[in-house]
């Protein structure tokens, strides 16, 4: 499937931000495990940004649109976002990289162990309620007030492509892989995974994961966005995958390159998924990555990926946990 429809994120534009990022991000490592393939069936992949630098996947997006403003001259006074954690985390470590002050809206219900990592990281907080419109308030008045760049946590076209990055490593390390699974909240890092993917192999099949709530599928299926309030946030322990609706520029990729078939996790399945990481693979990772694990547990995947030849990759997106308060 050609990328030819999709404006703005491109191969090239994926390519361009692995030249910026790579001397600071980690070409992380790919992990397999005998016992779980002969259990599910098939060759399984596990990336593992969950030992990437500032513990997730979410440093890639975020550095390459910071390293993209500076090189198109742009005067950063300082940087601004939302989070619920990971991308918090991963744009403080910048802010302080380039001595550039930061501050990170989190909503009230973010762990108070990933927001003292933030400030430990130099960056301020300001919390706000639960919602996607009470965070984005709390980011334009900080714009307005202090003149401070946002960088999205998802979209953004040099957020989506610098998550991209993520293909281009795991394509090199498994060039066949069939199959791909990508858990997802607002879309940034399966955009910009269809997009390097698909543009390498037209082939293979991305997959969206999400929790129990999204209902995602629905809207794939139909092909327009159903979601009837863009301001939900799923009660899930997935908490780096809470929002509901993807972004409004990661939607258009998602819908013309990723599978409609949707993997739809619930938290039991997502602690299952977590407990085989930890004890049986002995990587510590966090809800979010359990959801693609359970993803490769489901049977729903010989559905859509039959056969014991097949080779699927499992994005293991982050391993910021609270150890001293597992969901299990």
């Amino acid at each position: 499937m050609s990328t030819a429809k999709i404006p703005h994120v491109t191969l090239s534009d994926v390519k361009e931000a692995h030249r910026r990022i790579k001397s600071v991000v980690k070409n992380t490592q790919v992990f397999q495990d005998n016992d779980f393939d002969e259990k599910y069936g098939g060759k399984f992949y596990f990336k593992a940004e969950n030992m990437q630098k500032t513990g997730s996947f979410k440093i890639r997006g975020a550095l390459n649109a910071v390293l993209t403003l500076r090189e198109n001259g742009e005067s950063l006074k300082g940087l601004v976002t939302h989070s619920s954690g990971n991308h918090g985390r991963a744009m403080a470590w910048i802010a302080r990289s380039f001595k550039l002050p930061c501050i990170v809206v989190c909503p009230t219900t973010v762990p108070e162990a990933k927001i003292q990592i933030i400030r430990n990281l130099g960056a301020d907080i300001v919390t706000c309620e639960p919602t996607l419109d009470a965070r984005l308030q709390k980011v334009g008045q900080i714009q307005d007030e202090r003149g401070y760049t946002y960088i999205s946590t998802c979209d953004d076209y040099a957020v989506m492509a610098g998550q991209g990055t993520i293909a281009l490593e795991f394509l090199e390390q498994v060039p066949d892989l069939d199959a791909i699974l990508v858990p997802t909240s607002g879309g940034g890092m399966t955009a910009g995974i269809c997009v390097a993917a698909k543009s390498i192999n037209p082939k293979i099949k991305i997959f969206a994961v999400e929790p129990k709530g999204k209902d995602l599928q629905k809207s794939l299926v139909a092909g327009e966005r159903l979601w009837s309030n863009p301001t939900i946030f799923l009660d899930t322990i997935a908490d780096g995958m809470r929002r509901q609706q993807l972004g409004t520029k990661t939607w258009p990729i998602i819908l013309e390159l990723a599978e409609k078939h949707m993997f739809t996790v619930t938290d039991d399945e997502t602690i299952e998924g977590m407990k085989y990481a930890f004890q049986n693979m002995k990587l510590v990772v966090e809800p979010s990555a359990g959801t693609a694990i359970a993803a490769a547990m489901s049977r729903d995947l010989d559905k859509v990926v039959p056969g014991p030849s097949r080779k699927v990759g499992v994005i293991l997106c982050g391993g910021n946990v609270d150890i001293h308060n597992l969901p299990f």
